[in-house]
């Protein structure tokens, strides 16, 4: 894949935290595959002015939505915030599902899988979202509850779904599909996060010297 532009839509309220660990790996590309690049994060707003996100840190989008052909894209990426039962994001989940059907990573975790809910796209897919029955009361209209599974992050395809709870699951799924590590990198690096257990860094750093 590793066409090296990943999406990455940004708004008010964004939790930035929830994608702290993969969008420092996907641009640094310091674990990366021998030979393959970094990849460009390129900022999505629904219009190219200031957002600021639940963190405080103000990002000025590098694209607004509207202009965004998604050129190049290896996947778009929808952080959790606090208005994904709005019609704001409307644009953004009709964008997301046109990626699907292209054959494009769309990958949402905590709130933004209420709006891929509301647009009906968990309706006939594995995924997960914080909570079912708070899925349930919230989307009234969610019909997936027989695809819902309980576990921290859900890949089906070239979708990806995960709990708030759950941001360092939610990078591992984005980076097997991608398929930026080798599969011993991806399992030391998560491992090393996941225990904190120091001698995995060695690991680490051995799984990518080949």
């Amino acid at each position: 894949m590793n066409q090296n532009n990943v999406y990455l839509y940004v708004f008010d309220t964004m939790a930035d935290w929830e994608i702290g660990y993969l969008i420092a790996e996907l641009n640094s590309g310091r674990y990366y595959r021998k030979g393959l690049e970094p990849s460009k994060i390129v900022t999505v707003g629904t219009q190219k002015t200031p957002v600021v996100t639940m963190g405080g840190l103000k990002i000025l989008p590098d694209v607004a939505l509207d202009g965004c052909g998604f050129e190049n894209a290896d996947a778009l990426i929808l952080p959790g915030g606090d208005t994904w039962t709005e019609g704001v994001h409307d644009p953004v989940l009709s964008r997301a599902e046109q990626c699907l059907e292209k054959g494009i990573i769309v990958a949402a975790i905590c709130g933004a899988t209420f709006g891929l809910a509301r647009k009906g796209l968990l309706d006939s897919r594995p995924h997960t979202s914080n909570d079912l029955e708070y899925l349930k009361m919230i989307c009234p209209n969610y019909g997936g509850e027989q695809y819902y599974e309980q576990a921290p992050a859900v890949t089906d395809g070239k979708l990806i779904t995960a709990s708030v709870t759950a941001p360092l699951e939610f990078s591992a799924h984005v980076l097997k599909a991608l398929d930026v590590f080798s599969s011993k990198t991806l399992e030391a690096w998560y491992n090393l996060y996941h225990t904190q257990q120091s001698h995995l860094f060695y690991e680490l750093m051995n799984s990518i010297q080949y």
